[in-house]
């Protein structure tokens, strides 16, 4: 895994996926995780049961290096729970990779987690003042030791842990003979519930389901727990109600494509934005592109709206990983060139719209835009899917400290001036609300808007910039 060279920046996106009842799980989770590559690349890891025994093995490397066939074979039972890492804080070790496993009074557990708890330096300074000793750096880890200090049954102590909880997070637990997933109170992660063949299946998105030819069942409610063994599924409601928060910027980037959020295809959410985007933020140009493939159907949504053709302008390598979630900036800056090469007998003399999904840094566009011009576009006009980003996510997002962030300090067109386009505009925040598909009390749009819903601390609000806001 790579080093993280700011340590106080937030902690992890991951994905998680579970299998209670099948006598190929450890099979269908490695499909799983493949399926959900996207949301983690720098670790992988799977723990299964037969009942007596617990199996595990986890690595750094992405899903098809850490399990080939060896591996697999070495992981009997009908429940296992994997994971799939991206850290932006915690030291990058092989300890660090989910999940988690422990053997206590009570037995052997293993848990896996998404998300970013905001109040985890406090539980774990209260758990060391208390004599716990911690061998890694993830707050994942905090879980475990207040379930350690809990009593009753699973189900019971997972709804005493969960109170303590603050942030975004979805949670699978496994034990000899259940499986138990979480969501947070204001479903700021996502987590879906499935069926095949009489077995039950947690993941982080539908797509996982899709590989395996299972049953979407229904999304895991906020503040739902739910407990998965022989007797079948019970659900329970663990905390009070509270708004429902979704992360908006799951529908933006980092979900695929093909998933499913609220009853929508995330593929249609981002053609509604950018259909909406080319209402209010036209352009006169020879063809649209996009920045592949995560802004691809925010550009089709462009295009169609417009009645601009649609082209493929910029051709990626799809052998290395996401630039923007490489934690330092040289490693961002390489990975752009290396992903990215522009179709320069498409573009020479064209004007050209690019669609991006979002702008965080501005990264990435700036050495585009110098990618584009080079191979001889005349104009460059950058449309933006979202909203400007003026604000960090202290719920497992990697957005980056409020000076980091290029919106913070500049408008767009004084962004256009910096990455070398001729326009750069974005969707408005109530066009982009308005294009995705309603979720009942709202999304989590802190990043956009700066309105938090779950209150961060004054240590946490100082690292990220947030003092005067909070």
């Amino acid at each position: 895994m790579k080093p993280n060279q700011n340590p106080d920046r937030i902690q992890e996106e991951c994905a998680v996926f579970g299998v209670f009842g099948h006598p190929h799980a450890a099979d269908l989770t490695y499909l799983g995780l493949y399926a959900l590559q996207h949301r983690g690349q720098e670790g992988s890891g799977i723990v299964t049961t037969d009942g007596a025994h617990f199996y595990m093995h986890r690595e750094a490397g992405l899903v098809a290096d850490v399990f080939r066939p060896p591996a697999l074979e070495k992981l009997p039972g009908d429940c296992a729970v994997g994971h799939n890492r991206y850290s932006t804080t915690g030291v990058s070790t092989i300890t660090n990779v989910q999940p988690l496993f422990s053997v206590g009074r009570d037995g052997p557990i293993c848990i896996a987690h998404n998300g970013n708890l905001v109040n985890a330096r406090k539980l774990r300074y209260e758990l060391m003042e208390q004599g716990a000793l911690f061998q890694t750096t993830t707050d994942t880890e905090v879980v475990l030791h207040l379930l350690a200090r809990t009593t009753g049954d699973w189900q019971s102590r997972m709804q005493t842990v969960s109170k303590r909880l603050a942030g975004a997070y979805t949670l699978l637990l496994m034990t000899r003979n259940e499986l138990i997933g979480i969501r947070d109170p204001n479903g700021i992660r996502p987590l879906v519930l499935g069926s095949l063949n009489g077995s039950y299946l947690l993941a982080s998105e539908t797509c996982a389901f899709d590989l395996l030819n299972a049953k979407f069942i229904r999304e895991i409610e906020p503040g739902e727990l739910v407990v998965i063994n022989r007797s079948g599924l019970q659900s329970y409601r663990y905390a009070d109600p509270a708004p429902a928060a979704p992360c908006i910027f799951e529908l933006i980037y980092f979900s695929r494509p093909d998933s499913l959020s609220y009853g929508e295809s995330i593929d249609r959410t981002r053609r509604a934005m950018g259909r909406q985007l080319a209402k209010e933020s036209p352009a006169n140009a020879d063809f649209v592109i996009s920045v592949p493939d995560s802004s691809n159907a925010a550009a089709l949504g462009y295009s169609q709206e417009l009645g601009v053709p649609y082209e493929h302008g910029l051709i990626r390598n799809h052998y290395i990983g996401r630039t923007f979630i490489n934690p330092t900036q040289e490693q961002r800056n390489a990975g752009v060139r290396i992903k990215f090469n522009p179709v320069t007998t498409l573009l020479v003399g064209k004007s050209v719209v690019v669609v991006e999904d979002s702008i965080v840094r501005g990264t990435t566009l700036q050495q585009l835009t110098s990618l584009l011009r080079t191979a001889g576009a005349a104009q460059i006009h950058i449309r933006v899917a979202s909203a400007p980003i003026y604000y960090p996510c202290p719920y497992g997002m990697d957005f980056p400290t409020r000076e980091e962030l290029i919106a913070n300090h500049r408008n767009p067109d004084e962004i256009a001036e910096l990455v070398g386009a001729d326009s750069l505009k974005y969707l408005s925040f109530e066009g982009m609300l308005n294009a995705a598909p309603s979720p009942g009390s709202g999304y989590c749009s802190a990043c956009f808007s700066g309105k938090y819903p779950v209150v961060v601390s004054d240590d946490f609000a100082g690292k990220l910039g947030l003092e005067e806001d909070i």
